[in-house]
């Protein structure tokens, strides 16, 4: 078959969901459950850019959602050591190939991971339409990645569905060419419709945790900071002051990345003597949930979880240097505090003192609902 962009009457009247990582799932679930709602013809691709058939499948039964159609298994088993154009150029050919043949008439993309800017090209070079979930956030960090990915991807795409009034700035400030959407964060909509539930869940008792005794949560992955040794020191350090300095357990959820990067650096026994730190392998959604509910405070270089804390009125010290989220800063949520150990410990002994009344600044917890309707009216919109 010879490649071409298609005509919009070309197109079906589908649209594809496509993701690749756990957040993305967690984003992107009341999405999928507002196009189910809506009776919007939909289809679920995973390209597996973050794939593993438990802890996936458990992401998927946790939020109620119907498993994806597509998904790239193998991607998951051989992309270990692969660079950033590697990793791109499989996830290019993987979705290009559903592409054709399901002529989908939008795609729905949601955050800045390699998955994003990928299916997003994709897309634009086949004449579908882009919609992008969570659209505007900067950091104004060029050595991350996701800055790359989300700036690309928001400036090929016909509807950017920004989660705030800052993200829409940051939009109207580039000039983007598509249609702006002020929608809210869909993470407001997942950690509501979700608490109830996550509440019931056993994994404090699991892990001899206590919300009345209190215990830090913490999560680590980014690149720029478990990629890099003198970092990766530098958070053993900030975790090692903590430790002699709280009379409360660090549980942290190592992510997969970082337990192979500890590993390489000779530093994952080191960190397993630090007294007090629980090393917990990765968990559920409901789990987390119940986890980040649960906690005094939230020490993470995660952006989801900067958000979902503030949404729970969780204090939060973050372990970067800058953050896409500066809302959360803004309301007194956040702290921005990088790795050196006695600023991270000023910065959580000021937020474990903090009042937790904020105004979550976020959305309603309808972001799903309004973002479906403009994706209805898209699909619908005459060829």
């Amino acid at each position: 078959m010879k490649l071409k962009t298609f005509q919009k009457e070309e197109l079906s009247t589908k649209v594809a969901v496509v993701l690749g990582t756990r957040p993305e799932i967690i984003k992107l679930g009341p999405v999928i459950m507002a196009l189910k709602e809506a009776r919007l013809p939909f289809f679920v691709v995973h390209t597996g850019q973050h794939y593993s058939r438990e802890m996936d499948g458990q992401f998927f039964e946790d939020l109620g959602l119907p498993p994806p159609k597509y998904v790239n298994r193998e991607f998951a088993l051989l992309q270990r050591g692969l660079s950033h154009g590697e990793q791109t150029a499989r996830i290019l050919q993987f979705v290009e190939g559903i592409f054709l043949k399901e002529r989908p008439r939008c795609v729905v993309v949601e955050g800045d991971t390699n998955t994003v800017f990928g299916a997003a090209l994709v897309a634009r070079k086949l004449g579908m339409g882009v919609a992008h979930v969570e659209a505007g956030l900067r950091s104004l960090d060029w050595r991350m990645p996701e800055e790359h990915n989300r700036v690309m991807t928001d400036h090929i795409s016909d509807l950017l569905f920004a989660p705030t009034k800052a993200a829409e700035k940051n939009l109207r400030r580039e000039h983007v060419h598509g249609k702006i959407e002020v929608v809210g964060n869909t993470i407001v909509d997942a950690v509501l419709q979700n608490r109830p539930r996550a509440l019931r869940q056993g994994i404090l008792d699991r892990l001899k945790l206590s919300r009345e005794k209190g215990f830090i949560l913490c999560t680590a992955h980014r690149e720029e900071n478990v990629d890099n040794q003198h970092r990766v020191d530098n958070f053993l350090n900030v975790l090692e002051t903590l430790a002699k300095q709280l009379h409360i357990p660090i549980a942290f959820v190592i992510h997969p990345r970082t337990k192979n990067r500890l590993k390489l650096f000779g530093q994952l026994e080191r960190m397993e003597r630090i007294p007090g730190l629980r090393l917990v392998d990765p968990v559920g959604y409901l789990d987390f949930l119940c986890l980040l509910s649960s906690c005094s405070l939230a020490l993470t270089d995660s952006g989801g979880v900067q958000e979902e804390a503030c949404i729970l009125h969780v204090p939060c010290v973050t372990l970067r240097d800058n953050t896409e989220r500066p809302e959360t800063v803004h309301v007194g949520a956040n702290i921005i505090a990088g790795m050196d150990p006695r600023a991270v410990s000023r910065a959580v002994a000021k937020m474990l003192r903090r009042p937790r009344n904020w105004k979550n600044p976020f959305g309603d917890g309808r972001a799903s609902q309004r973002i479906a309707r403009n994706l209805l009216y898209l699909v619908n919109r005459p060829a």
